[in-house]
């Protein structure tokens, strides 16, 4: 496999992102972002890419995708693709395929994000990790909410996937709770990507209309962040504060739960357009907010993922690996 070339991709729920793996160190090249919805599937979006980048069919392709990974398999949680090792393999000639949970390739990535691909929210301020061993979590705000842990012991990276954002939302607050019992009204369950995500912004900003008994216009997720970013709708800016300090209880709930007491990150196309919203909100109060173990939080770090592509940056590892073995 000397002469393999490494197609890499990143699929969430709204686009998918691919590139070539660098075959010497992590890295990628040619990265390309297609809108899912144009392409019947990830054959078809894969078949358009290596033709606009003229590239040959791969010899190894590794995915990933926002959905649990079973059998190799993925069915798309916010969109209407199905991915299968065993299809791709086939379709492409390909020697060598894996799919991963999106944010499984994220985490990946941790370890090669350099200081200024990272920004700190709130304090205290982050350390370089250790050489040897650690745990970390990362979560981030998409078309869905994903959560994922990563520990290194010794050379050994280990993800820690699953589908935490899929437990059952804990309001904290009182209007935590009215908008608990507002989206009662439309789901059987309420679990936090209800909340917590594209969808979920605008979840929350139709329960606080109805809270408060106000006729307000159905804003997209990107005119509602815009609304309070700009303080031209104080509804919005509400919807956005409450969004911010729920993220910020459930990446403390995931950082107890793993014990990543060497830090959280938080990835995702949301926080990262809004930096300053983020920073200015309660993420970090709800963050710490664990009662007997407010002491412990306190002393967790929470950073910012600013790297364009750590799904990507991740990927190219783990085809990097399929290479050398």
């Amino acid at each position: 496999m000397a002469d393999s070339s490494l197609l890499i991709g990143d699929i969430g729920g709204t686009n998918a992102r691919f590139a070539l793996a660098d075959r010497n160190l992590p890295g990628f090249t040619d990265a390309m972002t297609l809108q899912c919805a144009n392409y019947d599937s990830t054959e078809a979006a894969i078949k358009h890419y290596l033709d606009s980048v003229g590239a040959t069919s791969p010899d190894v392709i590794c995915l990933a995708a926002a959905g649990p990974v079973v059998g190799q398999r993925v069915r798309m949680t916010n969109n209407h693709w199905t991915l299968a090792s065993d299809e791709l393999a086939s379709e492409f000639s390909a020697n060598a395929v894996r799919l991963l949970n999106d944010f499984e390739a994220i985490a990946y990535s941790v370890p090669m994000l350099a200081s200024s691909d990272c920004e700190a929210i709130g304090l205290p301020d982050p350390e370089p990790l250790p050489d040897e061993q650690y745990t970390v979590a990362i979560v981030g705000p998409g078309t869905g909410l994903g959560a994922v842990g990563l520990r290194r012991q010794g050379g050994l990276l280990v993800p820690i996937a699953g589908e935490a954002s899929h437990g059952g939302f804990a309001p904290e607050t009182r209007v935590q709770l009215d908008v608990l019992l507002a989206l009662r009204e439309r789901f059987d369950r309420v679990s936090t990507e209800r909340l917590v995500s594209g969808p979920g912004i605008e979840n929350i900003y139709g329960a606080l209309a109805s809270i408060h008994g106000v006729k307000l216009p159905r804003l997209s997720a990107a005119e509602i962040f815009t609304a309070a970013d700009d303080k031209s709708d104080p509804h919005a800016v509400e919807a956005v504060s409450l969004f911010f300090e729920v993220l910020g209880q459930f990446a403390g709930d995931f950082a107890l739960a793993l014990g990543a007491t060497d830090g959280v990150f938080v990835a995702g196309g949301i926080v990262k357009r809004y930096p300053d919203l983020l920073a200015n909100s309660r993420f970090r109060s709800g963050f710490e907010s664990k009662g007997r173990y407010r002491a412990l939080m306190e002393r967790v770090p929470t950073q910012l993922v600013l790297h364009d592509q750590p799904g990507l940056l991740g990927a190219s590892y783990c085809a990097l690996q399929m290479l050398q073995n």
